[in-house]
């Protein structure tokens, strides 16, 4: 008998050996794939950050891109306003020139005082009318100049106020 229970002792520890062994096997088997899953699921979610980072940036550089163009709208209309209003005001000082040196001739050809302070009056209301109608006209100028030259820029800050709202 002794035999017997060395025998069903031996039987009993290989079939616990066999079972731990199994065991561990399965529990590594199990950890190997929960480690491979859990390393897929991250590669997963770091490209994933990463294709939406580079989307960003992508995204980012053509706003920057946008914005500029933008800017240099702008600029190109303050610019075109700016050359507008100054050969206005080159060719309004050329004429005033030329009416102030005609009315000097016809005033010093006077015969009268009289004819003199009428001839000065008609010189002086002319030059004052077209000095206001210079003035609108500049005024004209500018407001243009001022609205064509934000328009790009008001269109932009629309623009991405609008996106801004989309992406809440």
């Amino acid at each position: 008998m002794a035999d017997n229970t060395a025998e069903t002792v031996k039987k009993t520890v290989e079939t616990a050996a066999n079972t731990v062994k199994a065991s561990a096997e399965k529990a590594q088997a199990t950890f190997q794939a929960n480690a491979e899953q859990a390393q897929a699921a991250g590669a997963k979610a770091f490209r994933d950050v990463a294709d939406k980072s580079a989307a960003g940036i992508s995204e980012l550089n053509a706003q920057g891109k946008q914005n500029l163009e933008a800017l240099v709208a702008s600029a190109a209309a303050a610019q075109k306003g700016v050359e507008t209003l100054s050969a206005q005001s080159v060719a309004f000082t050329k004429k005033s020139w030329e009416d102030g040196v005609a009315a000097a001739q016809s005033i010093s050809q006077a015969r009268s005082i009289q004819e003199l302070l009428e001839l000065q009056t008609t010189w002086a209301k002319s030059a004052t009318e077209a000095w206001l109608a210079e003035a609108t006209k500049a005024t004209d100028v500018v407001t243009a100049s001022v609205k064509d030259s934000f328009k790009p820029i008001n269109e932009r800050v629309t623009a991405s106020v609008e996106k801004f709202q989309a992406a809440r």
